[in-house]
């Protein structure tokens, strides 16, 4: 490697905030700043959903080394939920089906049963997402064969707050605030569980981890070419 691009990938530390678009990875996300950053070593601070979009949070340099404690950080999220249909990712990666009910839910009915998930509870991720499971991530088994219907097991996550924005059926719109580990589309299959219903996130969206919120976000289309220190968030101890 050219001794100015060692030195130049060397010297860059701290932090890029992105706002994903729709369909990307996030590792897409973490490619597309380490090839402006001269190679310099890059990672991400909590994977979203290839259909999510919002607030991810990238370390470069030095701050890679301070990626998990961000991970803790509380996350906040705005989601769609249609809960007239339903599959087995809780999003629109799959083909939905309908689901026929006797009569909707009223809204009185929704948020009792939304305060019931406030606090800390056992919550199943889904199994297209990127735990692994004996060393391979859930959703390449579940993809390689959608007629496995296995099941993750269960952990413990917080959800510190939960809003109903808007309901009309079958839309519920929400306002999320959450700790670590806590997925949406996993909020969406419970609550159509708990309401005899279906359950699908039609579109998440997170607005910040932390401190680091959309307004300080960057589009992907906007990352600066050639991507350099006076371009990042400083973080203590980097």
């Amino acid at each position: 490697m050219n001794r100015n691009k060692e030195e130049q990938r060397l010297r860059i530390n701290g932090l890029l905030i992105v706002n994903k678009p729709p369909i990307l990875s996030s590792m897409g996300i973490v490619s597309r700043v380490r090839g402006r950053a001269r190679g310099a070593r890059t990672g991400h601070a909590g994977t979203l959903d290839p259909l999510a979009t919002g607030v991810l949070v990238m370390g470069l340099g030095r701050a890679t080394k301070r990626l998990d404690s961000l991970m803790a950080l509380e996350k906040q999220y705005r989601t769609t939920i249609d809960l007239s249909i339903t599959n087995a990712s809780f999003d629109l990666e799959l083909d939905v089906d309908p689901v026929e009910i006797s009569s909707p839910p009223d809204r009185m009915t929704v948020e009792a049963a939304l305060e019931n998930f406030i606090g800390t509870c056992m919550q199943a991720p889904p199994i297209y997402s990127a735990i692994k499971r004996n060393g391979k991530r859930s959703y390449e088994r579940a993809r390689k064969d959608p007629t496995d219907h296995f099941e993750l097991e269960p952990r413990p996550v917080k959800l510190h707050e939960i809003v109903l924005l808007d309901y009309t059926w079958p839309l519920v719109d929400l306002s999320i605030r959450c700790g670590k580990g806590f997925y949406v589309r996993s909020l969406a299959r419970d609550l159509g569980l708990a309401l005899g219903t279906g359950g699908v996130c039609t579109s998440i969206h997170r607005n910040a981890i932390g401190p680091f919120t959309d307004e300080m976000a960057v589009g992907f289309d906007d990352i600066p070419d050639p991507l350099e220190q006076e371009h990042l968030l400083e973080w203590p101890g980097t």
